[in-house]
């Protein structure tokens, strides 16, 4: 057999080599049946162990094998994920923080609201994409997390993922708002681009968003359903970390196209193409030790003054807004 020692594999690359998808790899990691470890903020298996999981998936029998050592830097600290899971019961990622994680400028707004609501905790923002959101409200390190991950099998938007990942804990799903979400692309659009099949045109380059975040997600579902090859897309994995800087990248000319919301394309000054209207939800623990909190995010969503002053920023959707729509038993 081949020395595989030296080698390991993103969650992508993994994700590539099985077939499936990377949720489905978070899925195996987080169940222990896929040993990774974190270097920096990105997860990387051993070849050695993916070839253990195969073994396993082969035979339907347990492995047993030796820890094996690890070496920390200061530069690249790393840590094993192969620990049992978080305590069931909410605990808050800080005792006197609040972190609320997501991108979307109301989130903000949601922040000052709770710090005026008199909060025990104070709220703080971490500037995280939709999944990458969710694992880290499974590893005890955010308290509210919003989300808009499409899941192409049923067309439905957060739902399937949020089952998935937060897999045997209580929690509520309350929606924030809705918005277009789309293509950013040249003022007047000189590649004519109106589809996601057109990114796979070979005259056009894009600008993609990073692993993690929900335009990213988006696009992949899409280009599963199309039956596109993404690493067949001039541009692919040329990231941004966020939605102005994808627009911003498609305006200077450095990309013909790339993902996002309306909103950041009349920020920059692009034109954009619309595809789907998106649910942007909030999702919290549901535990007798966070219902004050809770019952006061949806007292503030409900409200005539955070809804007006949301309403003021425009193209929002909020007729949902502070709905439940998904709450475990």
């Amino acid at each position: 057999m081949t020395n595989h020692q030296a080698a390991s594999y993103t969650t992508e690359e993994i994700a590539d080599l099985l077939k499936v998808s990377k949720l489905t790899v978070y899925d195996l990691i987080k169940k222990g049946e896929l040993r990774a470890y974190r270097v920096g903020r990105q997860m990387r298996v051993d070849a050695e162990d993916l070839e253990a999981y195969k073994d396993k998936s082969k035979s339907g029998g347990m492995i047993v094998k030796s820890e094996k050592m690890i070496s920390e830097t200061p530069e690249q600290p790393i840590t094993r994920t192969d620990t049992p899971p978080p305590p069931y019961h909410y605990q808050p990622a800080s005792s006197e923080k609040l972190i609320i994680s997501g991108q979307d400028i109301s989130l903000d707004l949601l922040a000052n609201a709770i710090a005026k609501s008199g909060a025990v905790n104070r709220p703080l923002r971490s500037y995280t994409g939709s999944l990458n959101s969710l694992i880290a409200m499974y590893e005890g390190e955010a308290d509210i997390v919003s989300t808009h991950l499409f899941d192409g099998d049923t067309g439905t938007y957060n739902i399937p993922y949020i089952k998935r990942i937060l897999s045997g804990r209580e929690y509520i799903v309350v929606n924030l708002l809705s918005r277009p979400a789309g293509l950013f692309v040249q003022k007047n659009n000189p590649k004519n681009i109106r589809t996601w099949a057109d990114l796979n045109n070979s005259s056009v380059k894009m600008v993609n968003r990073e692993i993690g975040s929900g335009a990213r997600v988006l696009l992949d579902e899409k280009l599963r359903l199309e039956g596109i090859n993404p690493r067949t897309i001039d541009g692919y994995h040329f990231e941004e970390m966020n939605h102005i800087a994808v627009a911003s990248k498609v305006a200077s000319g450095a990309a013909d196209v790339g993902v996002g919301i309306e909103k950041a394309a009349a920020l920059v000054g692009v034109d954009f193409i619309p595809l789907i209207h998106e649910r942007y939800d909030l999702v919290m623990y549901k535990t007798p030790e966070n219902k004050f909190l809770r019952d006061s995010i949806l007292s503030i969503l409900r409200s005539k003054a955070f809804q007006n002053e949301i309403g003021a920023i425009g193209g929002y959707d909020l007729s949902l807004t502070g709905t439940i729509m998904y709450e475990t038993e």
